[in-house]
């Protein structure tokens, strides 16, 4: 006998295994009926965004009363007063601080603090290597290369009830990110509209994968199909009975027409289908800018303005629904100090990061940026970490998600708050 809990979370994800080919009907008889919008019912929901290429969180917020950091871009560095020719200055925050003008969309948040941005943020190991860079962010355990799980899947497994749905750890990408692999229910779903779903990674999804549907169901009983698997069930009857193609923001809302947008275009739809998701990731890629990256304009100035303004078009669709939800971004790490000899800067230590909610501690620049002079940089080039990631990333968990095993969250990692969230 299939346990309830193994079946749903296996069962759940294997029925997303079989991509293209919708649900079989003997399955589709067996969701028949009206669905309990109560297993659905609002939960609070975090969503991870992974600027992939490490962002110039030196550019992005830039401390641009810093006379060094002028020095050493002279070609790269913009300033927040008004009236440069030919360049936009940037957005004054704190007296300090400078919000790039290509994040505008960002500002009115800021204001309002509901926006928080940590800087010098950043992994203790200093590996400059993309993949392992991201490898240890997505695992949590930045000095532990062997990890099987990531820290969002161990998210899942930590919010203290079973998953009546396998929607509660949703990846829109076309196969599931190092962060959500694991035992823990997660899918990754391309497109809703076609229901491309990738389970690489998932050790549940990819045991129950490799088995039948037919063998699933004889595996179960009628009474445990009908009562507990129909919950898993009836999700999927709600996603394949949405009209996703003709979906409509609300607030006349426009998202970009970019891989960030459409991505969190669906995540959107799905947090108003309340079909329990309660972590979602989503992708940005092209942060890598060795060469070219430009000041007020060019590669850097239309990513983040792509990163932001679809950011905010989420959270303006989002409505009624944003008390339940909180945003935040990361990247590998940040860039060079100095510019490099082709306009661009090199792989570098810290970066920063935008956490967006209702209960976020905004209006503030957290973290550490000391005066960037060479005898305060790391290695002498580069802006220093000065938060472990693992502190923001725990306390927006603890704070919004409820979880508070921080030591299965992030283990080995004891470190402190650094009041990034109210409460």
């Amino acid at each position: 006998m299939v346990s309830r809990r193994g079946f749903l979370k296996g069962g759940g994800l294997a029925l997303f295994g079989i991509g293209l080919g919708g649900i079989p009907g003997f399955l589709a008889d067996a969701v028949a009926g009206t669905v309990n919008s109560s297993l659905y019912r609002k939960r609070k929901i975090l969503v991870c965004i992974f600027q992939r290429g490490a962002m110039d969180g030196l550019m992005a917020v830039t401390p641009f009363t810093d006379d060094f950091l002028k020095a050493a871009r002279p070609g790269l560095f913009m300033s927040a007063a008004k009236g440069a020719v030919n360049e936009k200055p940037l957005i004054d925050l704190d007296g300090r601080f400078g919000l790039h003008p290509s994040m505008a969309a960002f500002e009115p948040m800021f204001r309002e603090k509901r926006l928080g941005i940590v800087h010098g943020i950043g992994s203790p190991n200093n590996t400059r290597s993309h993949f392992d860079a991201q490898d240890f962010m997505e695992s949590g355990t930045p000095f532990k290369k062997g990890t099987s799980s990531g820290w969002l899947n161990r998210a899942v497994g930590l919010l203290g009830h079973d998953a009546a749905t396998p929607f509660q750890g949703v990846s829109l990408t076309s196969s599931l990110p190092r962060s959500f692999y694991g035992e823990n229910q997660a899918v990754a779903i391309k497109n809703l509209a076609d229901f491309n779903i990738q389970l690489r990674g998932n050790v549940a999804g990819a045991k129950m994968a490799a088995k039948s549907f037919e063998d699933l169901y004889d595996q179960a009983s009628s009474d445990l199909l009908k009562n507990t698997g129909k919950e898993s069930f009836d999700a999927i009857k709600m996603l394949q009975k949405t009209d996703v193609k003709n979906y409509k923001p609300e607030n006349n809302v426009v998202y970009p027409t970019t891989a960030l947008g459409n991505s969190l275009k669906q995540i959107a739809q799905l947090i108003k289908m309340d079909v329990g998701m309660e972590v979602a990731f989503a992708e940005s890629g092209g942060w890598d800018t060795h060469f070219n990256q430009g000041k007020d304009t060019g590669v850097f100035a239309r990513n983040v303005n792509d990163l932001s303004n679809c950011i905010m078009a989420f959270w303006n669709d989002l409505a009624s629904y944003q008390d339940e939800v909180t945003v935040m971004t990361m990247t590998e790490f940040g860039r060079t100090v100095a510019q490099n000899g082709t306009g661009g800067t090199d792989h570098g230590r810290g970066s920063c990061n935008f956490i967006l909610g209702n209960s976020v501690n905004g209006g503030l620049v957290h973290g550490i940026v000391n005066p960037l002079a060479k005898e305060n940089l790391e290695d002498g080039r580069d802006l220093a970490v000065t938060t472990d990631f693992r502190s923001v990333f725990s306390e927006v968990a603890d704070v919004h998600l409820g979880i508070e095993n921080d030591k299965v969250l992030f283990p080995e990692f004891d470190g402190k708050k650094i009041g990034v969230m109210r409460g």
